[in-house]
């Protein structure tokens, strides 16, 4: 049995993000939440990502830590264009979307594309590595000062 993660509703600026990411692990993993489908052990890298963010997040309590603030940032209103590649011989699905939203302070708008690679043991998610623009990021948020 998982520990649950705390106050959902906390990560309500992430909904498009999760309902594709268990669209897209349909039929590989157990269904639920985004949080449910994580081993409590998986790791999370962050291959291309921004300055300040960490590279690995290890466990699925700690990486629930890492996204419940995301929602003071960016609230996402869709995420689309959803490809799958899926080899179960190997336990990984590859999946490419992008994502819409808005900032929460300045209502800027936000677009960015990903490509995240999944590595699933036991029908949950054991190893993420996740790939983002960056430069959406900072286009959204601000650019970091040199």
């Amino acid at each position: 049995m998982k520990n649950p993660i705390a106050n959902l509703d906390d990560f309500a600026a992430l909904d498009p993000f999760f309902e594709i990411i268990v669209q897209g692990l349909e039929g590989f993993v157990e269904p639920g939440h985004f949080f449910d489908l994580m081993a409590e052990d998986v790791v999370t890298e962050y291959v291309i990502t921004v300055p300040g963010y960490p590279a690995r997040v290890d466990g699925r309590q700690a990486l629930a830590e890492l996204y419940r603030p995301y929602g003071n940032a960016i609230h996402l209103d869709r995420c689309f264009d959803l490809s799958v590649y899926h080899d179960p011989n190997r336990g990984v699905a590859v999946l490419e979307y992008a994502s819409e939203g808005h900032t929460v302070d300045g209502n800027r708008p936000y677009a960015n594309r990903f490509i995240s690679v999944i590595t699933v043991r036991d029908r949950e998610i054991a190893h993420w590595r996740d790939y983002l623009n960056p430069v959406a990021v900072f286009n959204a948020l601000g650019w970091p000062d040199d």
